[in-house]
């Protein structure tokens, strides 16, 4: 029996190729691109927000993907809650004309999210 095709069990490269893809996802939305001279970093998340309501719609289409992503992988309730909020915080936060983009390049929600996974893939329930 397949079990990454039931969609509840993974096997271990179909979880390391998985995190692969939210790890770049992540990063290309929050943390692709630097300031020279300075350790400041954002990403497409800086230049798509900038749309009006648009872009911010659809960055958090995008950090919701991160989070489906993390149940498929078997986060508990309160760590997707967790994330949920950071997302939520962020499309709220970055909605304000140009303070919210300031706000955007500050929070990195997805990257964050991406940390909580990390963390709960290196727990100790998968050693």
């Amino acid at each position: 029996m397949d079990f990454a095709a039931t969609g509840n069990v993974f096997t271990a490269s179909d979880t390391a190729a998985r995190l692969g893809r939210l790890r770049r996802l992540a990063w290309l939305i929050d943390g692709a691109f630097g300031v020279p001279g300075t350790r400041f970093r954002f990403g497409l998340n800086s230049v798509i927000g900038l749309l009006p309501v648009g872009g911010d719609a659809v960055l958090g289409a995008l950090s919701l993907y991160i989070i489906y992503e993390a149940a498929r992988l078997g986060l508990p309730k309160h760590k997707l809650a967790r994330m949920l909020a950071n997302v939520g915080v962020e499309v709220l936060g970055g909605s304000v004309p140009i303070i919210g983009d300031l706000f955007d390049m500050a929070l990195k929600a997805n990257l964050r999210n991406l940390a909580i996974i990390e963390d709960h893939l290196r727990g100790p329930h998968w050693r």
